[in-house]
Parts: structure tokens; C-alpha cells; sequence
């Protein structure tokens, strides 16, 4: 919104040029991550005081982890808090044309919207299941089903228009239309290996990454601080890949796919980063605040999108290593139990409990240590993402 007013007001006063430093992205970046950090700092109080009079507290399970019932009744859908950040920030910064941007952030709220419910469920109706699981997955595979059909096509072309373009001569050509080589799923440290999936590959590619990251970034959730910090380096790092794949400069020197307008991403990216340094100054042990569903599920179904846009699906394995453990370990801990069930009458665990946070302080972790060090994690993880960029 405020690019479109700075380019209105400086066709009225060509003598303000100060006004062109709103075409940067790059600045407006800075100045989104700003935005966003600041509403979260200065709604923050209001909206834990919020939270706290409605009485949506945190139920805690009595079979976890002891130390966690002293949590119980600390606000939760926290989450609103990133999203309001995030949303306005984003609105304020953005070029509004940018079809990709619209995509991530109605994505993003469409997650946070299934979130809220499953969270006011639990909370409020005080039903422990909240949501329940197949009507979750139904309204998330709604969602990452629609944005995988119109990725397949807006990564593929250049403006809304040929998008639709593509898609219709798709459908006439009896569903045989192949994708350009943008479209493929690259293999990062090498310099030419890549894949074609097809449209159908894509669109399955697209579905699993957008609702799987959703569900990781969810599992992950689950001590003070945990998730958001992994979500801001992994989200700022894909702002790097974004405002690359957006440079036909950079993209053709670090032997990148160019997709036009990916760089406006990184506005999001840093809104990201900044909705969530705020989220955890009100996060940080002992939390005040949780985030709960309506965060973490928005938060990974953004990360899981723009990881498709830019071409990153294998890098986003690497960078959210920790959130591929944590969902991990909940798959092989229900796998593993329902099978020695079944086959010994008795139901074994290979984790202390599940996710894998947990399993490290029933192992005698404190908790302020599993943070920190999945934090180190994350950060390494990190970095050899973003090494991808130049080591081939």
C-alpha cells in the first residue's frame, strides 16, 4: 500500500526523490520487520490481558511432563498476535499486484483460521479434542490442495493472466501440458541436478510440503520458545532464496531458477521475523503467552509456501531440520507402539515420550537447554541451507 502512495504522490512532486527508496525491496523489508516488531511489542500486553479475561488458558496434560502443570491456565491463540503482525506489516509494504505474496498470506490465514477453531474447542468449549483430526485435515488439504493447483501454474509463468492461460491449455490438451524447467524440484550442491515432476508432481510436491511443514511447525510447539525461533531463522533464510529467485542477476549468477516477483516474499519474510522476535519477548521462559494452534499451523503452512515458490522444498528439509525430527519421532513413537501392540499384546516406546523435545527432558534436559540447543540446531541448519546457494 505504501509503495502504490509513495509512486502516486512522486508522479504529483517529482522533487520529492526520497520517495524512490519505497521501490527498494530491500528497504521495505527493513522497514516490514520494524512494523511488525513493533505492533507485537505494543499490542502485546493487550492481548495476553485479552486472552486472560476471556479464560482461554492452556490445558497440560497430567501424563507429560511434571513440571508443566505450573503452565496450566497461561493464555494460548497467542498466535493472533504473529498473525496481526504479520498481516498488517505486510499490507503496509507490499506491492499489492505481487500475485505470490497474496498467496503465501492466504495461506498463512487460511492455517491460523483452522487453528483458531481447533484452539477455542479445546479452551473455551473446554472439548479436549478440539478439532477433530479428519475434520482438521480436511479443511488443511482443502487449502494446500488449492494453493498447489494455482502454484503449479504461477511459478510456471510471469503474470496472473498467462497463469490462467496455462492452466486452461492444460485442461484442453487433455492434462499433458509439461511444466518449464523452473518448475522442477532442484537438488541443492549441485549445479544442474534436477527433476521434472509434471503438474500432478508438482501439485503433490506442493500439497505435502505446505501441509506437512504445518503440522511439524505444530508438533513442535510445545516448550517456551521452541517453535518461534526456528520459524524466524528458517523464515528469514527463505527471504534470501526468495529475493534471489526474484533477481535475474542473482538467480542467473548462483544458477537459480528466475521467477518473477518472488522477491517480493522477503517483505513477508521479514514481517515474519519481526511478528515473531515480538511473539517472543512475551514467549521467552517462563512464557506469559502460547501460541497455540492458530500460530504454529499458520506459521508452518507460510513456511511450507514459500519454500515452493522459490524452488526449496529439499532446503526447507535441511533448515527445519528440528521441525522434521519433531514430527518424526510423534510418526515412528505411534507407529512403533501400535505395532508391538499388536504383535506382543503390549505397546513399547522407543522415545520416552513424543515429540522428540519431550523425550530430552524426561532424559533430564531442563527445558530452557532443549530451547537453546534446538535454537543452535536450527541455526546451523541454517546456514548450510543458505551455503547451498553458492556451494554446487
Amino acid at each position: 500500500m505504501l509503495l502504490s502512495l509513495s509512486q502516486w504522490l512522486l508522479s504529483l512532486y517529482p522533487e520529492w526523490g526520497f520517495l524512490r527508496l519505497f521501490n527498494y525491496i530491500t528497504f521495505r523489508a527493513v522497514m516490514s520487520a520494524m512494523t511488525a516488531l513493533l505492533i507485537g511489542l505494543a499490542f502485546g500486553p493487550w492481548v495476553i490481558r485479552r486472552l486472560t479475561e476471556m479464560k482461554i488458558g492452556q490445558p497440560i496434560r497430567e501424563y507429560g511432563v511434571q513440571q508443566h502443570l505450573a503452565k496450566s491456565g497461561t493464555p494460548t491463540m497467542g498466535g493472533v498476535l504473529i498473525l496481526i503482525g504479520i498481516g498488517v506489516s505486510t499490507l503496509l509494504w507490499f506491492d499489492w499486484s505481487n500475485r505470490f505474496v497474496w498467496v503465501v498470506m492466504m495461506v498463512t490465514m487460511g492455517f491460523g483460521a483452522i487453528g483458531w477453531v481447533d484452539d477455542w474447542r479445546k479452551v473455551v468449549r473446554k472439548d479436549p479434542e478440539g478439532m477433530r483430526s479428519r475434520e482438521k485435515f480436511f479443511w488443511q488439504a482443502l487449502i494446500g490442495i488449492i494453493a498447489s493447483i494455482y502454484l503449479a501454474f504461477s511459478v510456471s509463468e510471469t503474470s496472473a493472466l498467462r497463469v490462467f492461460e496455462l492452466f486452461f491449455r492444460w485442461v484442453q490438451s487433455g492434462f499433458s501440458t509439461e511444466l518449464p524447467p523452473r518448475a522442477d524440484l532442484l537438488v541443492p550442491f549441485f549445479k544442474s541436478v534436477s527433476y521434472p515432476l509434471g503438474v500432478f508432481g508438482f501439485m503433490g510436491l506442493s500439497f505435502f510440503v505446505i501441509v506437512g511443514t504445518s503440522n511439524a511447525v505444530n508438533f513442535t510447539d510445545g516448550l517456551d520458545g521452541l517453535a518461534i525461533m526456528p520459524v524466524v531463522m528458517v523464515g528469514s533464510a527463505l527471504g534470501v532464496f526468495a529475493y534471489v529467485t526474484g533477481s535475474s542477476v542473482f538467480s542467473r549468477y548462483l544458477l537459480l531458477p528466475y521467477i518473477p516477483g518472488a522477491g517480493e516474499l522477503l517483505i513477508f519474510c521479514a514481517a515474519t521475523a519481526g511478528a515473531g522476535l515480538a511473539f517472543l519477548w512475551f514467549n521467552t521462559h517462563p512464557a506469559q503467552v502460547f501460541m497455540g494452534d492458530v500460530g504454529a499451523l499458520a506459521l508452518g503452512g507460510g513456511l511450507g509456501t514459500l519454500a515452493v515458490i522459490t524452488r526449496q522444498e529439499i532446503v526447507l528439509g535441511i533448515m527445519g531440520g528440528v521441525f522434521v525430527a519433531e514430527v518424526l519421532s510423534v510418526m515412528i513413537q505411534v507407529s512403533w507402539f501400535k505395532f508391538t501392540k499388536k504383535k506382543f499384546g503390549t505397546g513399547r516406546r522407543i522415545f520416552k515420550m513424543a515429540p522428540l523435545h519431550h523425550h530430552f527432558e524426561k532424559s533430564g534436559w531442563k527445558e530452557t537447554q532443549v530451547v537453546v540447543r534446538f535454537w543452535i540446531i536450527t541455526m546451523l541448519l541454517c546456514l548450510v541451507g543458505l551455503a547451498s546457494l553458492k556451494l554446487r
